[in-house]
């Protein structure tokens, strides 16, 4: 019974990084010289995807960890499927790609290596 949140299942936030999240943060910041996306940093790249759970959806979040994971960058990839966080945002159609609070992309499924295109053109 999720009704007015009671009991509602809490969502897993997923690292987006090569490591999957399993990885501490001060460990690997010593072993390389950028830091691992799992550490909060304002110098790694916030990247969302907004979704009702659908199969294009989950698509298209495998896809960009895929791309985040094959470029190295340092990036947070969060997976949003709150209705009233996405009409924030402005998308009609999902699902979408938001990189730095900037939609890049609705309504497709995009490969990884388009992604990569895109968080190389978004990048700081």
């Amino acid at each position: 019974m999720a009704l007015f949140g009671f009991l509602k299942k809490e969502e897993k936030k997923t690292c987006g990084c090569a490591c999957g999240g399993n990885c501490a943060p001060s460990a690997q910041t010593e072993k390389t010289a950028q830091p691992c996306c799992c550490a909060s940093s304002e110098d790694s790249m916030k990247i969302k995807v907004l979704g009702s759970g659908c199969k294009n959806c989950h698509t298209l979040f495998e896809n960009t960890k895929q791309a985040v994971a094959d470029k190295e960058i340092a990036a947070e990839v969060a997976y949003i499927t709150d209705m009233k966080e996405i009409m924030l945002y402005g998308v009609m159609q999902m699902p979408a790609l938001v990189v730095n609070e900037t939609v890049v992309s609705m309504g497709k499924v995009l490969s990884a290596a388009d992604i990569a295109q895109l968080l190389e053109r978004y990048s700081k």
